[in-house]
């Protein structure tokens, strides 16, 4: 098929390798302008915009997709389709219409739960055992059209935002390769969406990273694992902002401090009482400084049972 292909970042690259290593014919991609990033707030090209360059790709880059200078633009390729995984932008009906076979997204869930920005992180966050990757034709709702395929992938007890966003994005590439052969071989079918049973995927923000020492152990870790790598879960210690990236939740009979408190300090651990249950920390990390095990922290850092972790 000729493709036109409309992504941003990491997660959107392994479907572009495959179509083109399936022997499709990517004759656009679309991506999010360049944004300045980092302390020196140098322009940087999206992950999307260095691949295709890398295989002699067009590349556009519009503000406003739905402008109509750039609908024209897109018009002119006589594509037979357009695929886009995680684009960033609210296509128009103009461009959904635009080709013989539409908008053909690649989602990282299994619809209709997790529709929205961050359904990686959320199936972690809400205790999801099992998440996935969905194809569907797009229509002008958010994440509504009709599905295609799914794959299933499964949540491990040690799964973190990073680990499962590279799982999906290996599921989905493969499944939007044979996504594209059921719609040229007219074997594919399209099963209209229900009601979600998930509550809509928000956006993250650094915000939601503030840990709350009431909510149950096992709660915060699946915070921990799910905002690993960004933005990261965080509490206050000693008037400094301490994220923690690793941590192990377990049960105990009765709570032995308020919720906050280190209750015990290892060589390599310390614990901290919740709401229900114990948070045993392996890895944090201080402002200025990189992410470390909490061995390596302790030895340069005093820190004694009774001190009071608390939130922002």
């Amino acid at each position: 098929m000729r493709v036109i292909f409309m992504g941003t970042p990491e997660f959107s690259v392994g479907t572009l390798e495959a179509l083109i290593a399936a022997g499709h014919e990517v004759c656009l991609a679309v991506t999010q302008p360049d944004k300045p990033k980092g302390r020196g707030r140098a322009m940087q090209a999206p992950p999307v915009k260095e691949r295709a360059e890398f295989y002699g790709i067009p590349v556009c880059q519009p503000k406003r997709v739905r402008d109509p200078e750039c609908v024209e633009e897109l018009r002119k390729f006589n594509a037979d389709v357009i695929v886009v995984v995680a684009f960033g932008q609210i296509l128009p009906k103009s461009i959904l219409e635009l080709t013989p076979y539409g908008c053909i997204n690649v989602h990282a869930s299994l619809l209709p739960k997790y529709r929205g920005a961050a359904p990686i992180q959320w199936a972690i966050i809400d205790g999801e055992t099992v998440t996935g990757v969905t194809t569907m034709q797009m229509d002008e709702g958010l994440d509504t059209g009709d599905m295609i395929m799914k794959t299933e992938v499964p949540i491990t007890e040690d799964e973190t935002g990073d680990t499962l966003h590279d799982k999906l994005a290996a599921a989905g590439a493969q499944l939007c390769v044979e996504t594209l052969k059921a719609l040229e071989d007219q074997t594919a079918s399209f099963e209209k969406q229900g009601d979600s049973p998930t509550a809509y995927a928000k956006m993250l923000t650094k915000e939601l990273g503030n840990i709350d020492w009431n909510c149950p152990a096992v709660q915060i870790g699946r915070l921990i694992r799910g905002l690993n790598s960004w933005p990261g879960a965080y509490t206050r210690w000693n008037g400094k902002v301490m994220k923690i990236w690793k941590a192990k939740a377990e049960t105990c009979e009765k709570p032995q401090a308020d919720p906050g408190t280190v209750v015990s300090v290892g060589k390599n651990e310390f614990a901290v009482q919740t709401g229900d249950g114990i948070l045993r920390v392996l890895e944090v990390q201080m402002p200025g400084k990189k992410r470390m095990e909490t061995g390596a922290f302790l030895r340069g850092n005093t820190m004694e049972p009774g001190s009071v972790l608390t939130s922002e």
